[in-house]
């Protein structure tokens, strides 16, 4: 029996080498053997980084780097504005934050670094 892990998409067992990649043959699915050892370790869920890199975390505080637009106003969030004990979640924004004078807001990683 191979000591390769299983398939993260449909979890097969049957998964193969291809050069760098290891391959599902039930799926097709692809992925890295580096990240199949970091999730081997114990590092499961998933990791969200600011724009210089930073590892970001719920509670943490970071600061807007470019000006954004909030869809449906005129506001605007300029660039600089602190933001206070933010929690992060999936989906197509990563961060949902209050910021003070707009209110709730979603935000990308991309546009915000740690402090």
């Amino acid at each position: 029996m191979s000591d390769l892990p299983a398939c993260p998409k449909c979890t097969c067992q049957w998964t193969y080498e291809d050069g760098a990649l290891l391959v599902c043959p039930e799926c097709a699915h692809e992925w890295s053997a580096d990240a199949a050892l970091a999730t081997a370790d114990g590092e499961t869920g998933r990791v969200w980084r600011d724009a210089n890199g930073a590892t970001l975390a719920d509670g943490d505080t970071v600061t807007v780097i470019k000006d954004l637009k909030i869809k449906g106003t005129s506001q605007v969030v300029k660039v600089g504005t602190k933001v206070k004990n933010i929690r992060l979640v999936d989906g197509d924004h990563d961060i949902d934050c209050r910021i003070d004078g707009v209110g709730q807001m979603g935000l990308k990683t991309e546009f915000v670094k740690k402090v």
